[in-house]
């Protein structure tokens, strides 16, 4: 007979969201379970956001350095590559979750690890590992934190090959000579950065938009694209991959494309985009679509599922897929389960993203396009980062698109944008503004310390000034 538990709150999914969800209900006097197969702490820990930065910072730091020119000169060698690799391993803690199983212990959260699958009203099944099947049952609600998987494109021959997706990329023990990407998205483009400062001699980026990052500002990838061409990425848009073949896991990949041409390299990177991991964890048996987003309201209640128990939090649910934004609905939940009136309202509003290439792109709230699409009447103002003070002192030839989307009739900022050195440091700023909802006028008395990026923000209110 399978064992039998209760809680108050049971958690499926022990990444970023999912941890955060249990602490916060526990915080809150619930009991909870979390049920995780793999390892606690999840995606962002071990396979994309901590491992991916590591690859991608000591190339980072040379480049910098390169372009002070009392600083270049004494730039003699190249990355050593082995260091960077093992760097990586650490921040990607071995893949070892003990210390956060240890957490769970502390906070008293019980961890259930297994396999969960929904199995009607309040309930979790969960097969274990050593073969067992253990059955939760929630007095109060079932939180689904299963995150996304990478998703593969219905193009002739993929899925019958071997590729890498975000997890084989930020795991892998070797650098590539030639390295194929295909999608020009945040995974894309970090990766392509990452593995030709690591040493690949030939990386190129197959998108089929017509630019990358195409969810950000037009000019935002029109600059990251030409700051590829300067170190030898090649960039190629409005190209639609239609079949990819490869011998053996070992031999090269060629991915043709419609026109006829065909690319060669030793790796291929899939990285176009994420699916939800929904696929096998019972959602059938409360109404739902496996394979589909649950979607959820601003209390992350999963919508058609009868009694307001089941709820879901981070990339499952499709609103926001990024780390920060699943720890803040995680929040959310957790308070929300124990009776606190709130709801994620900044998922709407103010959703702040970076991306780690170089230069850098940080972005919150509306694009331009997005904003006039809801009726907002717009103005927009921009700033070249290389024209302050500390873009300058950056180095030589740093330059960088900044802009705000000004809501004219309300006088707030609705979106930002940096392109630049270090502009992941200017974002919170930015999405304090438009979170807020300062007025224009407000921000004049917000002043910029000098000599920093945030200087630009001064400079943006002039520009907006100047238009009356």
């Amino acid at each position: 007979m399978a064992e039998q538990r209760q809680y108050d709150v049971i958690v499926i999914g022990g990444g970023s969201t999912g941890e955060n969800a249990a602490g916060y209900a526990r915080e809150n006097g619930l009991s909870v379970a979390l049920v995780e197969s793999q390892l606690v702490g999840g995606e962002c820990s071990y396979w994309a956001c901590m491992p991916s930065k590591a690859l991608l910072r000591p190339g980072e730091v040379l480049a910098a350095a390169r372009r002070v020119p009392a600083a270049a000169s004494a730039v003699t060698g190249t990355i050593d590559v082995d260091k960077a690799l093992r760097s990586r391993d650490k921040f990607a803690s071995e893949w070892n979750d003990d210390g956060q199983a240890e957490w769970l212990a502390s906070v008293d959260v019980g961890l259930v690890r297994g396999h969960g699958r929904l199995a009607g009203d309040r309930t979790v099944e969960v097969d274990t590992d050593s073969g067992d099947r253990i059955t939760l049952t929630a007095r109060t609600a079932v939180v689904v934190a299963t995150g996304s998987t990478a998703a593969v494109p219905p193009i002739e021959g993929l899925r019958d090959i071997a590729t890498w997706d975000n997890r084989d990329v930020t795991s892998a023990k070797q650098v590539p000579a030639r390295l194929l990407v295909l999608g020009g998205g945040v995974v894309g483009v970090e990766m392509a950065q990452a593995y030709r400062r690591l040493g690949a001699e030939e990386v190129t980026i197959v998108e089929m938009g017509d630019r990358l990052l195409a969810n950000e500002e037009p000019f935002v990838g029109a600059e990251v694209a030409e700051a590829f061409a300067d170190e030898g990425i090649r960039v190629l848009t409005g190209a639609k991959a239609t079949k990819a073949t490869r011998e053996s896991a070992d031999a090269p990949v060629t991915l043709t494309l419609d026109d006829g041409t065909e690319l060669v390299g030793d790796e291929l990177v899939v990285a176009v985009g994420r699916q939800a991991r929904t696929d096998d964890i019972g959602v059938d048996t409360v109404g739902l679509t496996p394979g589909r987003y649950l979607e959820v309201d601003d209390r992350l209640r999963v919508a058609d599922v009868d009694g307001g128990w089941l709820y879901a939090a981070g990339d499952v649910n499709g609103r926001a897929l990024l780390t920060h934004q699943g720890k803040y609905q995680a929040r959310l939940v957790g308070d929300i389960i124990a009776g606190r009136d709130v709801t994620a309202w900044a998922d709407n509003r103010a959703v702040p993203r970076v991306v780690f290439t170089d230069p850098q792109v940080a972005a919150v709230g509306k694009t331009e396009q997005q904003a006039r699409d809801a009726g907002i009447d717009v103005r927009t103002v921009h700033y070249d980062i290389g024209d302050v003070a500390a873009g300058a002192l950056h180095g030589k030839g740093v330059s960088g698109t900044a802009q705000l989307v000004i809501d004219q009739t309300h006088r707030v900022v609705v979106g930002a944008t940096f392109v630049g050195p270090a502009v992941g440091e200017l974002v919170h700023a930015a999405t304090i503004a438009i979170v807020g909802e300062v007025p224009m006028d407000t921000l004049w008395h917000a002043v910029p310390a000098f000599p920093t990026l945030s200087e630009v923000w001064l400079r943006l209110l002039e520009a907006d000034r100047a238009l009356g």
